[in-house]
């Protein structure tokens, strides 16, 4: 018995080729950035969720963006202070196109990926928003725990342990503080955005040629 569409064909090995294959490998590559662009990189990533393998590759794949990049630093050169070297796994495809546009516009490589961090700021300032507002929340629901707690002890001194009202409440308390659990886990992975300023990724110095 076959399934789905019968005049939809999986794809021949005559259509893969072995440049896209390997344009998908993870290869290690090492930049000297400040040390502000290396924790926006790692801060946005934890508060999406993703790896940074995935946030770089976002950024490094965007060729409209990195040639208007280029532009800016053409023929500019990065001086060696407030940097600090930092090697990266990302797909052998992003990293050839840092080199060609590099490149093609004499532009530093580090620069291309430090300017292209700095437009994650609207994401880092938005995501700083959102935990401060989770840490309210959190705030709300440990009073609220503490509130079904002490409810559950009451009931237990009135009803007893073996109580059936007793026993599915405090079933539903202990999944409540599982959670819980896990949201303040959480809000602890995440809280290096609390104090992230923003300036930090102004601490490259790009000197052009004359």
């Amino acid at each position: 018995m076959s399934y789905g569409d019968p005049k939809k064909k999986n794809p021949s090995p005559a259509f893969i080729s072995s440049s896209g294959l390997r344009g998908r490998q993870s290869v290690r590559a090492t930049f000297k950035l400040s040390s502000g662009c290396i924790a926006a990189i790692s801060i946005v990533a934890a508060q999406l969720g993703i790896k940074q393998k995935s946030l770089f590759d976002h950024l490094a794949q965007d060729s409209e963006s990195l040639n208007a990049i280029a532009k800016e630093v053409r023929n500019a050169r990065v001086r060696a202070e407030n940097r600090v070297q930092k090697t990266y796994v990302i797909s052998r495809s992003s990293l050839l196109l840092l080199d060609e546009i590099s490149r093609a516009f004499n532009a530093p490589r580090d620069a291309l990926v430090e300017f292209s961090v700095r437009r994650l700021l609207p994401v880092i300032d938005k995501e700083q928003k959102r935990y401060e507002s989770r840490k309210a929340a959190f705030d709300g629901i440990r009073r609220h725990f503490e509130t079904g707690r002490q409810l559950l002890d009451n009931m237990r001194e009135e009803l007893g342990e073996d109580d059936p009202v007793v026993a599915k409440l405090d079933s539903v308390m202990e999944n409540y503080a599982g959670a819980a659990r896990a949201i303040e886990i959480f809000l602890e992975r995440t809280r290096g955005i609390e104090d992230f300023d923003p300036e930090d990724l102004n601490q490259m110095d790009v000197q052009f040629e004359r």
